[in-house]
Formats: C-alpha cells, sequence, structure tokens
C-alpha cells in the first residue's frame, strides 16, 4: 500500500498537470478571440472604407449635375452679364475639360471633395452638351463665383461661362471704361478694378510682367508664356480665366456650333427666297459654315471673325432680317 504521503504527492502532481491543461485551453481560447476580432475590426473598417468612397463618389456625382442645374438661369438672351455663386460643404476640387466628338463636342466637368482630410478621387463625369465653362483645369475651393456672357458671331450662338473660385482675387489694372463699368456691376468679391494687393492676380491692359497681360487692340491675352487670341469681350473674358488648353478646346466647339447654326440660317435664306428678303446670304453662310468647322486655333479666330461682320452688314441691310 502507498503511503499517504505518497498519496498526497501523486494527487498534487495530478492537480498541476490539469491545471495546465487548462491554462493551455483558456490562453488558445483568448488567442483565438484576439484573432477573430482583429479580422472582425478589419473587415468592419475595409467595408466602411469602401461604403465612404461610395458614397463620395455619389455626392461627387450629384453635385456636378446641381451645378449643371444652377448654371441654367445664367443662359440668357439679354446682352448684359449675369452672375451668381456656388457654396459647396466640402473642400471640392473641380476638373474642368471638354471633348470635341459628336456634332457640338460635350462639356466635362468631375468633381474630387475632401473626406478625413484627404481627397476622394472618382472616375465619375459630369457631361452637359450645351454649356460652354471656361476656367483653370482645375479649379479649388467651397465657394465658387460665375458669370456669364452672350457670345454672338455674328448672331447669336451660346453664352459662355466663367467660373473662379473664391479663393483667387483678380484685380484688373488699367482696364477700358467698358471693362471698368462691367467688373464693377458685376459686384463679385473676388474681381476687383482697385485697391490691388500683392496676393491678387493682376490683369493689365498694355501693361507687362502682370500675372495676366492683355493686348486689347490686337486681341490677344498673354498668361504663363501663352497666347490665346480673342474676339469681342466675351471671348477675352474666357481667355482670362481659362487655361489655354481648356479656352482652345471651348472655342472649337463654339465654332462647331457656329458652323451647324449657319446651315440653319442658310436654309432659312433659301425657304424665305432671295426676291423676298432682297438678297443672298447663301453663299456666304455656307462660307461661314466651313470656316468655322476648318478652325484649327484661336490663331485663326480674326479671319472667321471678318467674314461673319461682313455677313452681319449684309444682313442688316435686308428686309427681312434672318437673325
Amino acid at each position: 500500500m502507498l503511503k499517504r504521503g505518497q498519496t498526497k504527492e501523486f494527487s498534487l502532481h495530478s492537480f498541476q498537470r490539469k491545471n495546465r491543461k487548462g491554462l493551455f485551453q483558456a490562453s488558445f481560447g483568448w488567442i483565438f478571440a484576439i484573432m477573430a476580432g482583429i479580422v472582425i475590426v478589419f473587415f468592419a473598417i475595409y467595408l466602411s472604407t469602401k461604403i465612404i468612397h461610395t458614397e463620395q463618389e455619389t455626392v461627387s456625382a450629384k453635385t456636378g449635375k446641381e451645378i449643371g442645374i444652377l448654371l441654367d438661369p445664367l443662359e440668357t438672351s439679354f446682352e448684359s452679364a449675369q452672375t451668381t455663386s456656388i457654396t459647396i460643404p466640402a473642400e471640392t476640387r473641380m476638373y474642368n475639360s471638354c471633348e470635341l466628338t459628336g456634332t457640338f463636342g460635350r462639356q466635362r466637368i468631375r468633381l474630387e471633395q475632401k473626406s478625413f482630410n484627404k481627397w476622394t478621387q472618382t472616375d465619375i463625369n459630369a457631361y452637359f452638351n450645351n454649356k460652354y465653362i471656361f476656367s483653370g483645369e482645375v479649379v479649388e475651393g467651397k465657394e465658387f463665383y460665375i458669370f456669364s456672357k452672350p457670345f454672338s458671331f455674328p448672331f447669336k450662338i451660346a453664352d459662355l461661362i466663367y467660373m473662379t473660385s473664391s479663393n483667387n482675387i483678380y484685380c484688373f489694372i488699367d482696364p477700358p471704361s467698358s471693362i471698368n463699368d462691367e467688373i464693377s456691376n458685376l459686384n463679385e468679391e473676388n474681381l476687383l478694378a482697385e485697391n490691388c494687393s500683392e496676393d491678387d492676380i493682376n490683369v493689365c491692359f498694355g501693361g507687362v510682367n502682370c500675372d495676366i497681360n492683355i493686348n486689347y487692340e490686337n486681341g490677344y491675352v498673354e498668361k504663363d508664356n501663352k497666347k490665346m487670341y480673342f474676339e469681342g469681350d466675351a471671348l477675352m473674358y474666357a481667355a482670362i480665366f481659362s487655361d489655354k488648353d481648356v479656352y482652345e478646346c471651348q472655342l472649337k466647339r463654339l465654332m462647331l456650333r457656329l458652323k451647324e447654326l449657319s446651315l440653319l440660317y442658310k436654309d432659312k435664306e433659301l425657304f424665305i427666297g432671295p426676291e423676298i428678303s432682297g438678297s443672298n446670304l447663301g453663299i456666304d453662310l455656307n462660307e461661314l459654315s466651313r470656316m468655322a468647322g476648318g478652325l484649327q486655333s484661336s490663331e485663326g479666330l480674326k479671319i472667321v471673325k471678318m467674314k461673319a461682320d461682313d455677313i452681319n452688314e449684309k444682313n442688316e441691310a435686308r428686309r427681312y432680317l434672318l437673325w
């Protein structure tokens, strides 16, 4: 028989082994729970990020379409400039570009908005076939100022829309009196005609070494060592507020519209008949359409303008005006 001391020793040894086994099982259970928790948290963060990103894309797309709706009131038949502003809750980058596909080309806007101190990139674009927005390729801010002017060449082609950020202040130095009056009447906070500061974007008429130099007599705007040619104040503003690529693309879209409208007026001329109207503009309008469709850059705009002015004079001398 075993002695009493030996029995106690055996019992204690068995207890220690069982205790270690229990501790091992408990430790394994905790490790499993921690690992499972990490996996759950990881997937929760991943799904939250995806949901936030998707929601941000939806907001950006919705904002892009809303901008198009807000721009509609600016399209007016009045000769005076119209103005408005857009305020977006989140810091926003607006990417402006256009395409020359189709009959009239199309306006494209893509938005990025700041979320958790990071810019959310999206591939969502808002397209407009009847908008002509002139701005930098990228405009950033929360508040955007917008005004428009009608563009006729010689008949009305479209309303040109100019978009700037409240972050950028444009100061017009020694502008012609008509431009000075128009800037004052627009009453946009980021367009000044006096009291310029060093941080402003200086727009000089006939000056040199400014951020933007305008040769009003020869019809071109020079910025970033690039020239953009214009005819009339509507295109001058377009060149002031645009990057060259945006300006040249939108100008070609306007010329595509001029091309088609010229043919429509030619058909109207044929319908009325030269014996009633007192003149025949069909040949001239056909030539204007050809020239507009073949414009390669703003440098060739002056030749098209000469033809448009000639047609306008002939139209004003008619018994029945085409436009």
